[in-house]
């Protein structure tokens, strides 16, 4: 990296970061105040700290004969030896106090900005589409959630505080001894620009190491992520060492980073210590020799080098502060990036509130793609022309890959057509709330998911304020009654994560049940009964006629018999409706692809190579 990358590089982070957290920490300005200008007290405090010191000192020379010492200052006795310690007890004290008080301020301040940050970052993430998430590494977002902008925290309370307090420091110990002696001034002088000029580029090295090693800590959390969500497949495949390899890699790739990042820290921190104990021999050797001129006392030299010392500690701190808040920087600037990408799906400005809902959908002249079609994303649905009138029963099939749970996607507005429109009760999508759009449909997916809680509480969220009966009765409605009270625990019995403690049918049955609770008038079947056995596809079908039942309903399906037993059918290829009909209408023509697919899903049925889909053995108005 050059030198003008290194001076680019940490800026940018700077700034982005300070963005990040800036309207939030306004939120919270009075509290700043209060806790700056306590700091500043506590500023004041620490630079008159040594003055009872450098009056012991001279009233004592005094005493002993010495003539160089200020006129103000009387001779010793343990009157003034009393007063100088009790001012010395009481300054250091409301030093102290001052201190206590900022760290506090400025901790609910780092505390409060940090919770909000993270809860709107979440919300953010949350409200991305279909399209980021698919391709987002959710370790990766965790880890921007959780660990990066926990980071942050430290600008404001790890390293920002103390930063903010040692700058103080270092400009109001400055201002008094070029007023003390403005020769040796010059010394700490010199000690700053040496001090600027050794750490130029370090924070922006620091900064680029940093983000290296939350790249590779992020690779990391995305592996075991990937692994312990997986981990029945690694176990069953021995896939252990090779999940173990790539895990130490990234490891490593984390340990290295992140051992370049604190060395690179460190010699600043070195570098620092050399500088000041140069500044410290220098003004040792001059102070001497301009005491012995007469140019100042001695208490003044006391009271110099007093200043000297605690002039330098902020400037060993300064070092080592800059390296948390380069630190602090790379992840503000991973979570910046996080914060920036823009949702595809966001709700307008006045946009509506239906109160009533009938059901009714229309696309007109549909195009959809997965991404930017002038970036090159290609085209998945193609001037995509239908009508569902409310309360019909619509199952659209066609080869895999064709747009089908694109179609499913659009309404439930997980994403939006690149061209045309897609309409409810003749209201654009785009134009209604998110809350109506999605509260006015339900939507069953192949593989739903429950989340860690109860029963109760999994079936609860199609609805949180429905009632312990009004869920018993959705459960019983799904059929999930009978093997919910067969647990132990009945409907108080944990979920595991994702459902991983019940079958694939009582999940689906679980989730039906939570459709139930919403009770939406627009129901839409994406493969909901894709990969069960015979016996739990039967008893999801006999909740799905429940589900359906007076509702408008569109099922993306894989099998034949959901398809023969809806109102109508839908054939979609390469992106296009190529037929559009009853199931009765579409099996008229011998030679056309459905009635070729029906008869191709009989035969595997028949032959026993595939297993019988819902409703196997059952007549076609499994959904009626």
């Amino acid at each position: 990296m050059s030198r003008g990358d290194r001076a680019r590089v940490d800026p940018r982070a700077v700034r982005r970061t300070l963005a990040l957290i800036g309207p939030h920490v306004r939120e919270h300005r009075l509290l700043v105040a209060g806790g700056v200008l306590v700091l500043l007290a506590e500023v004041a405090f620490r630079v008159l700290e040594p003055w009872p010191l450098k009056v012991v000192v001279d009233a004592v020379s005094r005493s002993l004969g010495a003539q160089n010492v200020d006129g103000w200052i009387p001779e010793a006795s343990w009157e003034l030896l009393l007063a100088a310690g009790l001012a010395t007890v009481a300054i250091t004290g409301f030093r102290a106090l001052c201190s206590f008080l900022a760290t506090v301020a400025f901790a609910l301040v780092g505390s409060r900005v940090t919770t909000v940050l993270r809860a709107r970052v979440f919300d953010h993430v949350q409200a991305l589409s279909a399209r980021y998430h698919g391709v987002a590494r959710t370790g990766d977002t965790v880890q921007r959630l959780v660990s990066d902008i926990g980071r942050l925290q430290e600008v404001a309370v790890g390293a920002g505080l103390p930063l903010l307090a040692n700058v103080v420091t270092l400009v109001a110990m400055c201002a008094v001894m070029v007023v003390l002696d403005p020769l040796l001034a010059a010394v700490v002088v010199l000690a700053l620009l040496a001090f600027l000029a050794v750490g130029r580029g370090s924070a922006a090295r620091i900064t680029q190491a940093s983000r290296r090693t939350r790249q590779g800590e992020a690779a990391l959390a995305n592996t075991a992520h990937e692994v312990l969500g997986a981990i029945r497949t690694v176990q069953a495949y021995g896939l252990e060492e090779a999940t173990a390899r790539t895990f130490r890699a990234a490891n490593d790739q984390a340990l290295t980073e992140g051992v370049r990042s604190r060395r690179l820290a460190a010699g600043l921190e070195r570098s620092t210590d050399v500088i000041v104990g140069v500044a410290t021999a220098a003004v040792v050797v001059g102070g001497g020799l301009r005491v012995l001129e007469g140019a100042m006392t001695l208490g003044d030299l006391v009271l110099f080098t007093t200043y000297l010392k605690t002039c330098m500690k902020p400037l060993r701190d300064l070092a080592k502060y800059t390296g948390r808040i380069a630190r602090a920087a790379a992840s503000g600037e991973r979570v910046a990036e996080l914060v920036d990408e823009v949702p595809d799906v966001r709700e307008l400005p006045g946009a509506r509130t239906l109160e009533e809902v009938r059901g009714e959908l229309v696309l007109a002249g549909v195009e959809a793609a997965h991404g930017d079609p002038a970036a090159g994303a290609p085209t998945v649905l193609r001037g995509i022309d239908l009508r569902v009138p409310a309360g019909q029963h619509v199952a659209v099939v066609g080869p895999s890959g064709s747009g089908k749970s694109t179609l499913a996607a659009l309404l439930v507005r997980s994403m939006d057509p690149v061209a045309g429109s897609v309409s409810l009760d003749g209201h654009d999508l785009r134009l209604l709330s998110l809350a109506t759009v999605r509260g006015s449909v339900a939507l069953l997916l192949q593989d739903s998911v429950l989340f860690h809680g109860t029963v109760r509480e999994n079936i609860r969220l199609g609805r949180p304020g429905a009632t312990d009966a009004e869920v018993e009765q959705a459960a019983r409605a799904a059929q999930a009654h009978g093997f919910v009270t067969a647990f132990p625990r009945g409907y108080d019995t944990p979920v595991g994560e994702r459902g991983s403690t019940v079958s694939g049918g009582q999940r689906q049955r679980l989730a039906i049940a939570q459709a139930l609770l919403r009770d939406a008038p627009v129901v839409v079947l994406d493969e909901a009964t894709t990969g069960l056995d015979p016996e739990a596809a039967r008893e999801v079908v006999a909740a799905l006629r429940r589900l359906v039942h007076g509702r408008t309903s569109l099922a993306v399906t894989h099998d034949a018999a959901l398809a023969l037993s809806a109102d109508r059918v839908l054939w979609l290829q390469d992106g296009r409706i190529l037929l559009d009909g009853t199931p009765a209408e579409l099996l008229a023509d011998p030679d056309g692809p459905f009635a070729a697919w029906v008869e191709q899903q009989r035969a595997r049925r028949d032959e026993g190579t595939a297993a019988p889909g819902p409703g196997a053995h059952e007549r076609p108005e499994v959904l009626r």
